[in-house]
């Protein structure tokens, strides 16, 4: 299974997809988070410890990769031209860092320096690395991804069996859930699910209800308020180290049984 969770920026994206990583790891699969959030952190809840955090290389900024394997740097003299399909079968093995439950994280990285050239070249070799991923049966690749909707535009997200759009009741979230349904379809995506973060009520759930039901999106959970989810950030814990029950923790453990539904059988209840 290929997943991507998308949304706008502080909607819960990154606590969704550590969460789910290891719930699903811990049904015996194999699962490669990647987060590919310029500020990234799902190290922290995934449950990696931040001294080796710190000592983690991302992807794409190291630069003599990046070049050799897009050849951006061989034919810059003729222009801004680089390799659309970079050779990528052994860079998991190489990056990622093993979490617990079977999970393994591979971060992405982003730009570190003003006017450092342009994103063309990383962002193939990253689409290119999601794409031609040969997952076994018992493997999953989740993707913690940035902020809003040009990763859609990138494309970075195709080929994935589906998107969870995590969503949380305002405006601007709602509005950015109805954006990535539009961007989805134009890459062929058909696969598109939310999940609601943050609902403090039936008034909460209702308002995000109706405005998904009216893009076509099916939402698979109702992530309550949670004050121990909560702390768990301001810690810097992984929720499920903080937890392994709770309103909050319950849900996200029905959400994993509804995509294993949705995706095994095509079959959601």
């Amino acid at each position: 299974m290929k997943l991507a969770v998308v949304g706008k920026g502080g909607v819960g994206k990154t606590t969704v997809a550590g969460t789910l990583a290891r719930l699903i790891g811990r049904d015996g699969n194999s699962v490669l988070a990647v987060d590919a959030d310029p500020n990234y952190n799902l190290w922290s809840a995934i449950g990696i410890q931040q001294s080796r955090a710190s000592k983690i290389v991302p992807l794409l900024n190291d630069e003599n990769l990046v070049h050799d394997r897009t050849r951006s740097k061989i034919v810059r003299v003729l222009g801004d031209y680089f390799a659309l399909n970079p050779r990528v079968d052994d860079i998991a093995d190489k990056f990622a860092v093993d979490g617990p439950d079977n999970v393994r994280l591979l971060v992405a990285g982003t730009v570190t320096m003003g006017d450092s050239g342009c994103m063309c070249p990383s962002a193939a070799l990253l689409k290119s690395l999601i794409q031609h991923l040969a997952l076994q049966e018992n493997e999953t690749l989740i993707m913690d991804m940035d902020a809003g909707i040009e990763n859609m535009g990138r494309g970075t997200t195709k080929g994935m069996d589906a998107l969870l759009i995590v969503v949380e009741p305002g405006k601007r979230s709602l509005e950015t859930l109805g954006r990535i349904k539009k961007l989805a379809a134009d890459i062929g995506t058909d696969r598109v699910f939310a999940v609601a973060n943050r609902v403090d009520g039936e008034s909460d759930r209702k308002i995000i209800e109706e405005y998904a039901s009216e893009h076509g999106v099916k939402i698979l959970a109702y992530i309550p308020v949670d004050r121990k989810l909560k702390l768990a950030d301001l810690k810097g814990i992984a929720p499920l180290d903080m937890m392994e029950t709770g309103p909050a923790i319950e849900e996200l453990k029905g959400l994993k049984k509804k995509l294993d539904s949705v995706l095994n059988d095509d079959n959601l209840n």
